[in-house]
């Protein structure tokens, strides 16, 4: 057998170096780690083995006993069940989630807040936003934003009692999507770069069900101006010329290359810089895919030349320039052409000298440009056969007459662009010769001092062609079809091949959270309890009902209280039984065993001084006593076998409204603000929470205790979490009083005079903690009690009634 050791250190003990000294709690550990151990609150320590609070002489560790039958049983020692009496069994989830904690962390400062955007419409209408690929818009500062359509989710139409959150549906519908859509988005908004316009985040519209990729609305870039520029006008032209080279070039550090340009991807801030603007990038990306996808319908596999001449006067028509091998790629992937294997992309960086060289075209030509470059391309045409593809692709300058176009200053770019049209991506110049070549339009090229340059993007990293990405192969999901979309309708696995799967909701819980309706009492609904297989209701009407777990069925009805009832709890055991309190002072125990008896086994009242208002909060702990929290501003424990007074708790400075017991730990909550910890086995005041912020009163009204985790809720609809008594986390998440509050696992459920339940999650670590608003469930009154078993929530309401929410197809 292995010696005894200490849970902390894991060294042996052996009565010197190494002391075993017992706990308040039972457990040992050795007399140096107790010493070492921190001490949150004065004359309290949290046992290293079950965590509980327990009293720590201040005289140290060496005022404990010995563990003396410890080191005599030194060979052999009982294993100390650390996790006596907790329960195994695997939780049930009230809402399944699909997503990790680390993917909520990665997503959720991309997503702007429902109301961070206005949609704008250029005629005013919004009617047809929902079919809408690309809208315009404002942020809160009247920052214009541009906006891309990325994915849709569901409307909330559906038949589900619970209304998912807004940031709980963007999460729901990012998880939708594909890996590689969600990675390029990832990608897209991180970029930070000069001459590269902002992306600030995603958008949900929830007026149509519609996600948003929202980016920085530049100023149109004035083509006009630059119809038919002179020599004098060719340091603008240079200026501009660079500014795009460089705003490309810091794409490629991000590892993103564009593919294809077009006219309307140059933009202009106020100071008159030119930008590149990826959501018009993104865009035009679209827009190519979409007139392939057109264009390919009709024609013949593989393509003739005639049939690419159409293509190509399509493309150009749309002011839309492209490389070669970006047009062969896309063909590729519609089976379009001769040789059509699965071989690597030949798309890389220089696949963006071409389009970049045209647009310097389009700049110093004007609208000639693209006129005379159709008609090389239908001549073109007309001429070559399929063999002569390439050809036909790569020949369309030659009938420019550059030579004659470009004189004076401009005469310089004439080899280096028709170098830029080379079929063979290896033989192009890269972006940084187009970029001197601008330069020297600017300044002298003797004052060249720009050695730095160089062709080769620095670093390692994953890159993806924007033009050919997932998120432009997306296709658009038309306004008509989401109306016709049932919103309950499962999908039944992956979505239908090149839809957009909008049933994101479905895939987030195992069915839609539904309700049902339990009526009975005669007044409001004060506490509930589940055990046993049942659940109780108590009710001003002087009663407590008891409902069937199996099919909510009426059981039985205890009568006897000459008060309103205001607490019950169930105590499971050989004999389960309910124990309720009433306003009176009245505390009842009844035997839940069935068949279940009219009269209480025993009953007892508190006694009675001016200041006593009743019984608010019942508990009960291991050692057999029932502790009641009372108007009188005291925590009394009783015997549960005869109902004898043991002993009275003093120190709150009001009523007593909640109590709690978990590890060891009797937690009250009071209207004085605080919630008080003690000693099950002595009763004594082990620390005091909420006392941090003095002046400053906010009555306690409900508390909820799981694990290390202990939340509390406060009249002016806040709540403040605790984990190992260290305040985590302290927010307000409804409006008026919170005045009951249940947490399970991950799952915190608030219910107050706001007619709401709002469903929170909790994630985080020791470190920090996350409590993240996943849904709201709408009422018809003022939620008075709430309870949580297996997959289920349980409500109480003013209104007399209880109502059931679990999920279901």
């Amino acid at each position: 057998m292995e010696a005894p050791e200490c849970p902390v250190c894991l060294q042996s003990y052996d009565g010197e170096c190494s002391v075993p000294r017992v706990l308040a709690c039972g457990h040992t550990a050795c007399e140096e780690c107790l010493t070492n151990l921190p001490k949150k609150f004065p004359d309290t320590i949290r046992c290293p083995a079950c965590t509980v609070l327990v009293k720590f002489p201040l005289q140290g560790p060496s005022a404990l006993p010995k563990n003396i039958d410890l080191l005599r049983l030194f060979p052999s020692v009982s294993q100390i069940k650390l996790e006596s009496g907790r329960n195994f069994k695997k939780p049930v989830e009230f809402v399944t989630r699909s997503w990790s904690d680390d993917f909520y962390a990665t997503w959720k400062d991309r997503i702007l807040v429902h109301d961070a955007v206005s949609v704008e419409n250029g005629e005013g209408e919004i009617s047809d936003l929902a079919s809408s690929s690309r809208l315009f818009g404002s942020l809160k500062n009247d920052s214009k934003v541009s906006l891309l359509r990325v994915a849709s989710f569901e409307l909330d139409d559906c038949d589900s009692v619970l209304k998912y959150s807004y940031v709980q549906r963007m999460m729901s519908c990012l998880w939708g999507l594909k890996d590689e859509e969600r990675d390029e988005l990832e990608k897209i908004i991180s970029i930070m770069q000069r001459g590269v316009s902002k992306v600030f985040g995603l958008w949900g519209d929830l007026k149509n069900g519609v996600l948003y990729l929202v980016g920085e609305k530049l100023i149109e870039f004035p083509w006009e101006e630059f119809d038919s520029l002179t020599d004098d006008d060719a340091s603008r032209l240079g200026i501009v010329g660079m500014q795009i080279c460089e705003a490309l070039l810091n794409l490629h550090k991000e590892g993103v290359i564009s593919g294809c340009l077009s006219v309307s991807c140059v933009k202009f801030d106020e100071f008159e810089n030119a930008y590149v603007d990826l959501i018009e990038l993104m865009e035009t990306g679209r827009n190519v895919c979409r007139i392939i996808a057109e264009e390919t319908k009709s024609l013949r596999k593989p393509v003739d030349a005639s049939e690419m001449d159409s293509l190509l006067v399509g493309l150009l028509q749309k002011g839309i320039f492209m490389s070669s091998e970006f047009l062969f790629e896309l063909l590729k992937e519609q089976n379009m052409l001769v040789k059509n294997d699965s071989s690597k992309s030949l798309v890389s960086y220089s696949a963006d000298v071409w389009p970049v060289c045209f647009l310097l075209l389009k700049l110093r030509l004007g609208n000639r440009f693209t006129k005379e470059l159709i008609e090389s391309v239908d001549a073109k045409g007309r001429e070559e056969s399929i063999e002569d593809l390439l050809v036909l692709y790569t020949g369309i300058t030659e009938k420019l007459c550059l030579e004659s176009e470009l004189q004076g200053k401009f005469k310089l770019m004439v080899e280096i662009l028709r170098q830029c049209c080379c079929i063979d991506p290896q033989a192009r110049p890269v972006l940084t010769d187009l970029w001197k070549c601008n330069r020297d339009l600017v300044m002298n090229p003797r004052f060249n001092s720009m050695r730095g340059l160089h062709k080769k993007i620095p670093g390692k990293r994953k890159e993806f062609c924007l033009a050919l990405s997932e998120l432009c192969h997306l296709v658009e999901v038309e306004s008509k079809e989401l109306e016709e979309a049932s919103p309950g309708m499962k999908t039944g696995g992956k979505a239908e091949e090149g839809k957009v799967d909008i049933d994101f909701l479905g895939r987030l819980s195992e069915g839609k959270v539904k309700s049902k309706d339990i009526r009975g009492h005669q007044d409001s609904v004060t506490a509930l309890a589940v055990g046993g297989g049942f659940l109780f209701s108590s009710s001003y009407d002087k009663t407590i009902l008891i409902w069937s777990l199996k099919d909510f069925s009426h059981v039985h009805t205890f009568k006897g209280h000459q008060d309103k009832v205001m607490a019950v709890i169930h105590i499971e055991g050989a004999k389960p039984v309910c124990i309720s309190g009433d306003g009176g002072g009245g505390i009842f125990v009844w035997s839940t065993t069935v068949p279940m008896e009219d009269q209480p086994l025993r009953k007892w009242y508190e006694p009675k001084d001016w200041r006593y208002t009743g019984i608010h909060a019942l508990a009960y702990s291991e050692y057999g006593h029932v502790y009641s929290g009372s108007g009188d501003n005291t925590i009394k424990a009783w015997s549960l076998q005869d109902g004898s007074l043991v002993c009275t708790m003093s120190g709150h400075k009001s009523v007593v409204s909640t109590l709690v017991v978990l590890n060891g730990v009797l937690y009250s909550g009071s209207w004085d603000g605080t919630v008080r910890l003690w000693s099950l086995s002595d009763h004594s005041l082990l620390t005091v929470l909420g006392e941090e912020t003095p002046g400053i009163v906010r009555s306690i009204l409900s508390l909820a205790a799981d694990d290390q985790t202990l939340v509390a809720a406060y009249q002016n609809g806040d709540i403040q979490i605790w984990r190992d008594d260290t305040l985590m986390k302290s927010t307000k998440i409804q409006i008026g009083a919170i005045l009951s509050i249940v947490v399970n696992g991950k799952w915190l459920f608030t219910g107050g005079w706001d007619k709401t339940i709002n469903v929170q999650e909790l994630s985080g670590d020791e470190i920090s903690l996350d409590c993240t608003h996943v849904g709201s469930i709408p009422c018809a009154s003022v939620i008075t009690s709430l309870s949580y078993c297996e997959g289920k929530l349980f409500a109480g309401f003013a209104d007399k009634t209880i109502k059931v929410y679990y999920c279901g197809c």
